[in-house]
């Protein structure tokens, strides 16, 4: 817990709640003073749904200090279980209402008995761990929930499908283009004649939870969300994971080789092998680009910061694939920071680990790179400094929540990698529409 005038990553409750609003007939309950309960706000105009959020805060007031919020909670529970008819209702504090030291996991079992839904306390630490870690254990607790009481009914499928299928895993509300990244798999893998099990939390219900045994293996795009519920299905049953984000040529290529390792079926693999040549021409090719970072007298620097995920992948198909010098690289996420060093070592010259906007905007100033990739900051800190800047991670504006189809990853995504870095890198010097029809201002 940190008091800031700005963070990379909210407080751990609106991890939580991103995931359970991401479940459909999944309520949550926020036991929050008035001024924690945002995320229905941030929600809504930035995803842009025709439905509420499924979220409603038990207020923390004056009344509650007084008297203690059992009864107010409880009651809340059971209102919209009622109106709702939801399968399955979370509760969570907030850093605030942590500090009155209740015992929820009480309240939970009491509006249990007087639920139909299932009641589940999320079990995070408010003060020691940030949204994304929040999101990663409040899905892995779903998850461990449901599998433990369908292994209890015994109504867990396990028989794996003939058909080779997957679990598509962290695919939430909020996202990055994670519901165009959706768009864009499922397009693959039907192409591939992968069947998808289920895709979670992101449209899933917690009865789909049942089936996640029976696929094959699972695909996480994103290792900030879904790292425990996958090493919890590979310990349970057997599961193995793909945890990597197939965005640029060559990490697109190793995404393909390593869904074909998992295939056992010869005439599977041999196909996929045949889609692979056949679709390699229409994979863009990205050399003409690397041709005009060379046609320039001097190598293009950039520094690149963001989440661990995409700035590593990023950072290689930057370095690889066309040629630019990244001078430094950094991520917030501090609790995959020792991955994120084994990924970026060999593709930058400095490494930079840190939560704080004004550290980055320092080095920034400091190294005066050609380019930035970053974050909403980094583009703040990009105009202040007149540095072009192509916004490649969370945290971000409504406008990198597009309503065309713009997808980070596969065949379309790089093409939309390759309009967003050649738009950056050439278009920092040119002026707005307005003066493009003034003769007298000349455009290089």
């Amino acid at each position: 817990m940190k008091l800031a005038y700005w963070m990379y990553t909210g407080p751990a409750h609106i991890g939580t709640l991103r995931i359970a609003s991401s479940f459909k007939n999944v309520h949550a309950i926020m036991h929050a003073p008035i001024g924690d309960d945002y995320f229905n706000v941030m929600r809504s105009m930035l995803e842009r749904e025709r439905e509420y959020t499924p979220v409603t805060t038990s207020v923390v007031d004056r009344n509650v200090l007084a008297r203690g919020s059992q009864e107010k909670v409880i009651d809340n529970i059971t209102r919209k279980d009622k109106e709702e008819s939801p399968d399955l209702i979370v509760l969570t504090p907030t850093c605030t209402s942590s500090i009155l030291q209740e015992d929820l996991q009480n309240f939970v079992e009491r509006a249990s008995m007087d639920s139909i839904a299932d009641v589940l306390l999320a079990d995070v630490n408010h003060y020691r761990v940030t949204e994304l870690q929040a999101a990663d254990k409040t899905l892995y607790q779903i998850v461990k929930f449901y599998i433990d009481k369908n292994k209890k009914n015994q109504s867990l499928e396990l028989n794996k499908t003939i058909i080779p299928s997957i679990n598509l895993i962290g695919i939430s509300t909020l996202g990055f283009h994670n519901n165009h990244d959706t768009r864009e798999l499922k397009k693959f893998f039907s192409n591939l004649n992968i069947n998808i099990n289920c895709i979670f939390p992101q449209g899933a219900t917690v009865k789909d939870l049942k089936k996640l045994p029976i696929a094959w293996f699972n695909i996480l795009p994103y290792r900030e969300i879904g790292i425990l519920t996958s090493k919890f299905l590979k310990k349970e049953f057997g599961v193995s994971s793909i945890t990597m984000l197939p965005m640029g040529n060559i990490e697109f290529n190793k995404f393909i080789q390593k869904i074909n390792s998992f295939l056992t079926f010869e005439n599977q693999t041999n196909f996929i092998l045949n889609f692979i040549s056949k679709n390699t021409k229409k994979l863009l090719n990205l050399n003409w680009i690397k041709k005009e970072v060379k046609n320039n007298k001097n190598r293009k620097k950039a520094i690149i910061f963001g989440s661990a995920n995409h700035v590593a992948t990023l950072t290689k198909m930057l370095s690889k694939e066309i040629g630019i010098e990244i001078i430094l690289c950094g991520t917030y996420c501090k609790s995959d920071s020792q991955w994120f060093k084994e990924q970026v070592q060999n593709y930058c010259n400095e490494i930079l680990i840190t939560e704080d906007h004004t550290i980055i905007g320092n080095q920034i100033s400091k190294l005066k790179p050609d380019v930035i990739f970053g974050t909403q900051m980094e583009r703040h800190i990009g105009k202040r400094l007149n540095i072009p800047c192509g916004v490649i991670s969370s945290p971000i504006h409504i406008q990198n929540f597009p309503l065309g189809y713009k997808p980070m990853v596969g065949y379309e995504g790089s093409k939309h990698l390759m309009d967003l870095i050649f738009n950056t890198l050439n278009l920092k010097n040119k002026k707005n529409t307005f003066f493009l029809f003034k003769e007298k201002i000349k455009i290089n």
